[in-house]
């Protein structure tokens, strides 16, 4: 042992994560920064956060003890960051799209690093398939529906999307809250027919349950889903590096969950993770936040594929309140 710091019993996220420059062959999980902080409806450095989400990881270990899953039994490969910081979102459309489509060729899913929420549009486009096809899930204070006649912004993903095809029925938009969307905004979408659960929904059947009824509805007429999660849909105690949180909303155990969710789910093949500045943050609540939703994805995703290596730890050892639970089956729920 070299230093208290670095124990060998107790491995670091960051270290199962790695570098760009020594990708793993055969990964089933590829981590992509789009560093897009150009077109923000209020400015920031969003750019920054990519490397900020890695640089946090190290302060997470890569166990997951409410699974019993160690991360370092998932082969993952870190991209890196795309070259669009200085950037705007039509600039950058191509180069996004295509390293979409790269990625998922050969990996099971990906997780992209952004960035504002602009890169969802040109992300969601690039998983190679119709947008007839797609199904879309945003974890979002906001329904992203402002017009495009100043041009792709991290306030209208949405709006480009549903006007470039994507159906109106393939879209859940969970966690908006009351005074953070207009009038007008919350009528295209009723009108166009989005599926709109405010946050006192979520409060009242809970995050996983609503992730898990909307994955069933969704796999059942798509071939993919992509999930995008705007980290201004936490209550703003735990999301101060986001300019669009509000006292409020979801709490990060209810993120993690849906994250993990999200990656036990076969049809869910990307999941961003924006709207962080880092240089807001408060004591890297945010930061965190989000590192421990890319770790709980990455947990859900090995879930997803047979492993022949099982962890040793004997759940029944472990306290009732700390022993893993069985997976459920994603359940039909009654229409609204």
């Amino acid at each position: 042992m070299t230093s208290w710091f670095e124990d060998p019993s107790w491995p670091r996220a960051s270290e199962w994560l790695g570098t760009a420059s020594s990708p793993s062959p055969g990964a089933k999980l590829v981590v992509l920064g789009a560093p897009l902080g150009r077109q923000s409806i209020t400015p920031g450095r969003c750019d920054l956060a990519p490397d900020a989400i890695r640089a946090g990881l190290r302060r997470f270990s890569p166990f997951d003890l409410a699974h019993q899953r160690d991360l370092r039994e998932l082969v993952v490969r870190d991209a890196g960051n795309l070259p669009m910081e200085q950037s705007t979102p039509e600039a950058s459309f191509d180069l996004l799209a295509a390293a979409v489509r790269q990625a998922l060729a050969t990996a099971e899913a990906l997780v992209l690093l952004g960035g504002n929420n602009s890169i969802t549009y040109p992300a969601c486009c690039g998983m190679g398939i119709p947008l007839e096809k797609c199904g879309l899930i945003t974890l979002d204070a906001h329904l992203d529906l402002r017009h495009l006649e100043f041009g792709l912004l991290n306030g209208n993903p949405v709006r480009a999307l549903l006007e470039k095809g994507l159906p109106a029925d393939n879209i859940f938009q969970v966690g908006i809250q009351s005074f953070a969307n207009s009038a007008d905004y919350v009528a295209d979408a009723v009108q166009a027919g989005i599926h709109v659960i405010p946050v006192e929904t979520v409060a009242e059947r809970g995050l996983p349950e609503i992730i898990r009824d909307s994955l069933c509805k969704l796999s059942a007429r798509t071939e993919a889903v992509y999930v995008d999660l705007d980290l201004d849909v936490m209550d703003r105690t735990f999301a101060p590096a986001t300019t669009g949180s509000r006292p409020g909303g979801l709490m990060p155990r209810e993120l993690r969950a849906a994250a993990y969710e999200c990656g036990a789910h076969p049809a869910v093949r990307v999941f961003d993770i924006v709207e962080l500045d880092p240089t807001g943050d408060r004591d890297d609540v945010t930061l965190l936040a989000a590192g421990a939703c890319l770790l709980s994805f990455a947990s859900g995703l090995l879930g997803r594929i047979p492993q022949e290596k099982k962890i040793t730890t004997d759940p029944n050892s472990l306290s009732p309140r700390v022993r893993p639970k069985v997976p459920r089956t994603p359940a039909r729920l009654d229409p609204r």
